[in-house]
């Protein structure tokens, strides 16, 4: 059964973040709000949840999996990113966009795109996430909680701890975060491609 954590969405309790970090770096699969919808999350370099979140969502080997990284410095990291995408990223974070970006070495296998070798990173306006993310003190491996033969994700803690207690290790829940998933911004080539619109104003890609 999934425990089921009710943090403040502007004010998150510290002990219940703590507890929810220290299950995540035990090995858990966690659902979490976002500031474009809720979403699964574990530790990256967790190869059990990532495929627990491929079968929750059935996808496959081309998917973007996604690093949530809580500040801008921690992208380097992991992809390689010049000074004019750089600059393109900075003026929109922190926001509600994904960005595809060829990863570095330290990037998990398991999650890169197998023919592209990208990865997806962002980095969340949501209170709850950042109290999350700094607390565990590097990225997460994440996805949108979007369920298959959904058009829109899951938006109360409740009804996710509901429709998938067997499947998830916990619930933290901040009350509805929207249904919008990220507007996903492909710097693969260089050039930013529209690939999803979402919450995130596209224009400044267009």
């Amino acid at each position: 059964m999934a425990k089921y954590f009710d943090v403040h969405p502007d004010n998150p309790q510290p002990r219940a973040i703590g507890q929810v970090v220290d299950l995540v770096r035990d090995g858990a699969l966690i659902a979490y709000p976002t500031d474009s919808c809720y979403a699964l999350g574990c530790q990256l370099g967790n190869r059990d949840g990532l495929e627990r979140i491929r079968r929750i969502r059935q996808l496959d080997d081309k998917h973007h999996f996604t690093l949530v990284c809580r500040e801008f410095a921690q992208l380097g990291q992991f992809v390689h990113i010049d000074n004019a995408v750089f600059r393109s990223i900075k003026a929109v974070t922190p926001g509600s966009y994904t960005f595809i970006l060829p990863a570095t070495k330290e990037v998990p296998r398991q999650m890169l795109h197998q023919k592209k070798k990208t990865v997806g990173v962002r980095i969340p306006d949501h209170t709850t996430t950042q109290a999350l993310l700094a607390a565990l003190g590097e990225p997460m491996l994440s996805s949108t909680l979007l369920l298959p033969g959904e058009e829109d994700p899951l938006t109360q803690g409740w009804e996710i701890k509901d429709r998938l207690d067997p499947d998830l290790d916990a619930v933290v829940d901040s009350g509805d975060c929207g249904a919008e998933p990220t507007t996903v911004i492909d710097f693969s080539d260089g050039a930013p491609e529209v690939v999803r619109v979402g919450a995130g104003n596209p224009a400044p890609f267009e």
